[in-house]
């Protein structure tokens, strides 16, 4: 299994790149993969998508470890929900312990927990997203006002939980990517009467194989976009594409 990545300041940012990713096992046969977007409209916005990605990071870690001396064979439903739960509470503990603001952890979420062995997947957007699933795109969009996690820390978890629509489950893949809406954002900003079909550009970096012999794949294609096209992301991106 092939993992692929990228993480990329949009032109039209200065500072910081508000996206984050993690790729973390949690067992011997199963890994978390997740991408973050700050929201460019809260406070320090790339405080939070970095907060969640290394808190998310933390608790596959202390999984990882606990799967080591005791094998939590559940199915991935219930490893996702378990993830989930951990990160919601985590978030919520220190959002008290360092007296933040709502608007200081506002951050979109697409998580996935995949099946190393069966090529399984369990996958929750919260938030804005994109999966693709063997060349099928499904595109999770709120509008521009997410429905962040951070809304929802002063309620029970599993009252918030049973209220998730944006689950996706793969019974079986050769080729799945998660991506932030950054990937929507490449523009030709030389000349707008050559822009690229939005379609062209998701099929070149999530579907076409090329420079798949290469571990910096994603960066090549991006670089290509640039150079050859003129077409640069103009929002952060943050992408994660796994090949069998």
């Amino acid at each position: 299994m092939k993992f692929y990545s990228i993480l990329k300041i949009g032109c039209f940012h200065t500072n910081n790149c508000e996206d984050f990713l993690i790729n973390e096992p949690i067992s011997s046969n199963e890994r978390v993969i997740a991408v973050f977007d700050g929201c460019t409209m809260g406070k320090e916005s790339v405080f939070s998508s970095i907060l969640h990605g290394k808190v998310l990071r933390k608790i596959a870690k202390e999984m990882f470890y606990l799967d080591f001396f005791k094998s939590n064979e559940a199915e991935l439903r219930l490893k996702l929900k378990e993830v989930v739960k951990a990160l919601f509470n985590e978030i919520r503990f220190l959002k008290n312990q360092l007296g933040l603001n709502t608007n200081e952890l506002l951050s979109t979420l697409l998580l996935g927990i995949i099946n190393t062995q069966e090529y399984k997947s369990e996958l929750l957007t919260i938030g804005d997203g994109l999966i693709c699933h063997d060349g099928k795109l499904i595109e999770f969009e709120q509008g521009n006002t997410p429905d962040y996690l951070a809304y929802h820390l002063s309620k029970p978890f599993e009252s918030w939980y049973k209220s998730q629509k944006q689950f996706y489950s793969i019974d079986r893949f050769e080729d799945l990517s998660i991506s932030t809406d950054g990937i929507f954002t490449f523009k030709n900003l030389s000349n707008k009467e050559k822009q690229k079909d939005e379609n062209d550009i998701i099929n070149y970096l999530l579907v076409d194989s090329q420079y798949e012999e290469y571990e910096n794949n994603l960066h090549r294609k991006v670089r290509f976009l640039e150079e050859n096209l003129n077409h640069s992301v103009t929002d952060d991106l943050a992408i994660i594409r796994v090949r069998t």
